[in-house]
């Protein structure tokens, strides 16, 4: 019959069985010497689970004989079996914990316990989450962030004991370890209808409906170029767009708004963005009219405001006839680039990219936590969207951490994905 090993499991409260049939947790045995063999009945189904097999094929959890005899054997195993289960009246009673806590994406180890349990079940695993091979009772894997509550029983021959077991799954504690690099040529792409209601607007400001806010952390590379695109959202040539520009010349912030020929420019005093430092900046836009009379220019340019450092910055504006009254459309959403061109160059850095779909100038100072980054979801309005930029991506997917927009790095590699933070 090959070797038959036995012991009692603490933790189950019950004995383990391992013969050529498989593995049984079991409870009411009993041995009985046969000649120079043992058997084992189970007395509850009044069964004989193993027969005239000789005493030196019983072992224990470490393959050690249970004695030199049949006698010795059966004596060995019924003294275990005796202090295991009951043939009496007994139910099952889970008694491991039934609620558990974890992390997201990390190992779950959890098993299952009960008082008088013979056997166990589990119904409704969310995916993730499998039996152990040999051990039905024992849980591995791993989940994303939510809660999960599967149910658990424990059975024997008297009767069940059913709980459901909760499991509580949180976001991984904040840590900032990437960004992503630009060179010419290289930018993000995502699907800009995804964001036609943040972004996008029908016709002038109707008011806050169509306000928006971005924040991101941006590090200048080395190019001295006059146009290179941060973020670009809008038409996909010559109609109403949002660009928002670093200007190497004059390492400055520009957002340019409204169309080739119709626009406003808003910039910053020059000497801001230095080249291989980190800054954080955040743009807003109160959803207000844009255009087009000459008279009303000023009021057009304080929709927007910008901060660099949680400092708003002095402004150097400009204009194309006085302003942009038409819509912005959801042809493109770009970083890196202006539709064919633009690109940022030359080592160029972002990190911790931002959307709100309204106006949140009013809480610079919790956005841009003295230069910290920090988990966004913490704050009272958390974004709409965020991007990690590289923590907890996989190339070449920058996954949307809040909403579900995520971008594709274009023209890129893996090792765009850099060890470089604020």
């Amino acid at each position: 019959m090959g070797l038959v090993k036995v012991y009692r499991d603490d933790r189950a409260n019950a004995i383990f069985l391992e013969d050529a049939n498989g593995v049984q947790f079991l409870n009411s045995l009993q041995a009985l010497q046969n000649n120079s063999n043992v058997d084992i009945k189970d007395l509850a189904k009044n069964i004989d689970l193993v027969s005239n097999t000789n005493y030196i094929d019983f072992v224990d959890e470490n393959d050690n004989s249970y004695g030199n005899n049949s006698s010795e054997v059966t004596n060995a195993l019924n003294h275990i079996f005796t202090a295991t289960g009951t043939p009496t009246g007994d139910l099952p009673v889970i008694t491991s914990p039934t609620s558990i806590n974890a992390v997201a994406n990390e190992i779950i180890n959890y098993e299952m316990t009960a008082d008088y349990g013979v056997g166990y079940e589990w119904d409704s695993l969310p995916n993730g989450l499998l039996t152990v091979e040999g051990n039905v009772r024992k849980l591995i894997g791993s989940l994303p962030t939510g809660t999960y509550t599967p149910t658990m029983k424990a059975v024997n021959y008297n009767g069940s004991d059913e709980e459901t077991l909760t499991i509580n799954v949180s976001n991984p504690p904040f840590a900032n370890t990437k960004s992503i690099n630009f060179v010419n040529f290289d930018y993000l792409s995502g699907n800009a209808s995804d964001l036609i209601n943040l972004f996008g607007r029908a016709s002038n400001g109707s008011g806050a409906s169509d306000a928006w806010s971005i924040s991101l952390y941006f590090k200048a590379g080395t190019s001295n170029n006059n146009n290179q695109t941060i973020f670009n959202y809008g038409a996909d040539f010559f109609g109403g767009r949002i660009q928002l520009r670093y200007n190497g010349s004059q390492d400055r912030i520009e957002l340019f708004y409204g169309s080739s020929f119709n626009s406003l420019t808003i910039r910053s005093q020059n000497n801001l963005l230095p080249t291989g430092v980190w800054k954080h900046i955040l743009v807003t836009y109160d959803g207000g009219t844009t255009g087009s009379a000459s008279g009303s220019v000023n009021d057009y340019y304080s929709r927007f405001k910008i901060f660099v450092n949680g400092i708003e910055v002095t402004y150097n504006n400009t204009n194309d006839n006085f302003g942009y009254s038409a819509d912005i459309p959801d042809d493109v959403i770009q970083v890196g680039r202006y539709e064919f061109g633009d690109y940022m160059r030359n080592n160029c850095r972002i990190d911790e990219l931002a959307f709100w779909d309204s106006d949140q100038q009013a809480n610079i100072s919790n956005i841009y936590n003295s230069g910290n980054p920090f988990d966004l979801t913490a704050l009272g309005t958390q974004p709409n969207n965020w991007y990690r930029m590289g923590d907890g991506d996989t190339y070449p997917t920058l996954q949307d951490g809040i909403g579900s927009s995520n971008l594709t790095m274009v023209n890129m590699t893996s090792a765009d994905i850099v060890n470089d933070v604020p």
